[in-house]
């Protein structure tokens, strides 16, 4: 990572994109965020709005002039927009599928093509069910069958993966691939079933804590500052060129336990309520039963290694619960026209498109 850079950052407007725009503004870098407001929210970006070294494009990585654009603007790309949450792709089957795919092969084009350092994100949903114990990068995929949504969307950034490690292989691409486990914290929204931020909403709110399945399935959980924190380091880190790394951290918890944690820490009085894959998400869901991150590689080049607890964690979401409480004023996003306009201290001209953010 150079002293001073320029950032395109895909799904900038989403939940970890914004927490990494935000760290390399406060890094002196000039950023360029690319989101459609599908799954990301505008108000994510208000810190760095305020930033005369940052600019946002309410647009799409589907749209290849824009993104010829930006690519050819920048010394440097983190590919993070994508369709994400387990919702959205049972709900938007087909539309998560090629946007997951279609974007991310734009992207690696302009990429190569004005030969930018790029890291692509991916996803722990890559083990499908395998759960083994700890995964390593090399860990293999098992998955279900293709007739089921769940497995489009492992199977999807497998396809991301592979592009990126192609890229990399035939044509230099200076490519890095990172695989996020449970990355939570604030800014992160329950509607797309995430788990920690829904539980504590029904906390805060009193309501029953939603337990899909019998909650004896094993998650970890790590804090978006820690992902983010390592996200700079493999960016620093020549090493990591060409490679693949797990980002998670690895202390178990069942689904169970986790929804006793987090009443306790509310000091709430919500009761649990269970509620079946089928109902949650129709016939044919299939889940895993536990999902544990071999982190050795990426602490081993980068001395990495998560700062924060899951109880730092549930401090953090039951905030934002409670800030979520009451309704929030409406975040003006602005228009094609509006972003044509200088800004004082902009450095990229805003341009207007539509789809795919994270």
């Amino acid at each position: 990572m150079n002293p001073r850079s320029k950032y395109l950052v895909t799904g900038g407007a989403g939940f970890i994109g914004s927490h990494l725009v935000d760290a390399l503004l406060a890094d002196g870098h000039e950023v360029a965020a690319l989101d459609d407001l599908t799954t990301g929210q505008y108000e994510n970006l208000i810190q760095a709005k305020a930033n005369p070294r940052f600019r946002f494009y309410h647009g799409s990585v589907m749209d290849v002039p824009l993104v010829d654009k930006l690519s050819r603007e920048c010394d440097t790309i983190i590919h993070l927009a994508a369709a994400v949450g387990v919702k959205l792709i049972i709900q938007q089957p087909l539309r998560s599928f090629i946007t997951n795919t279609k974007g991310t092969e734009i992207v690696l084009e302009y990429a190569q093509r004005y030969d930018r350092r790029i890291v692509i994100a991916s996803t722990s949903e890559i083990y499908g069910k395998n759960s083994s114990g700890p995964l390593s990068e090399t860990s293999d995929r098992i998955l279900g069958s293709p007739c089921i949504a769940r497995w489009s969307y492992s199977t999807a950034k497998a396809v991301d993966e592979i592009l990126a490690n192609l890229y990399h292989q035939e044509r230099g691409l200076r490519s890095t691939v990172v695989r996020f486990f449970n990355t939570v914290g604030p800014r992160q929204s329950p509607a797309y079933g995430m788990v920690i931020p829904g539980f504590a909403r029904q906390a805060v709110r009193g309501e029953a804590l939603t337990i899909h399945g019998n909650g004896l399935q094993k998650r970890c959980f790590l804090h978006v500052a820690d992902a983010v924190a390592a996200l700079l380091l493999l960016l620093k880190h020549p090493g990591s060129v060409g490679e693949t790394f797990n980002i998670g951290a690895d202390d178990e918890i069942s689904v169970c336990e986790l929804a006793s944690r987090v009443v306790k820490q509310a000091r709430s009085v919500s009761p649990t309520a269970y509620l079946s894959y089928a109902d949650a998400y129709g016939p044919g869901f299939e889940d895993m039963e536990r999902r544990v991150p071999d982190t050795t590689k990426l602490r081993t080049l980068t001395g990495w290694r998560p700062q924060r607890s899951l109880a730092d964690i549930l401090t953090d979401a039951l905030a934002d619960a409670h800030a979520g409480w009451h309704s929030r004023e409406p975040v003006h996003v602005p228009s094609a026209l509006e972003q044509s306009l200088p800004t004082t201290g902009g450095t990229l001209p805003a341009v207007d498109a539509d789809l795919a953010g994270r």
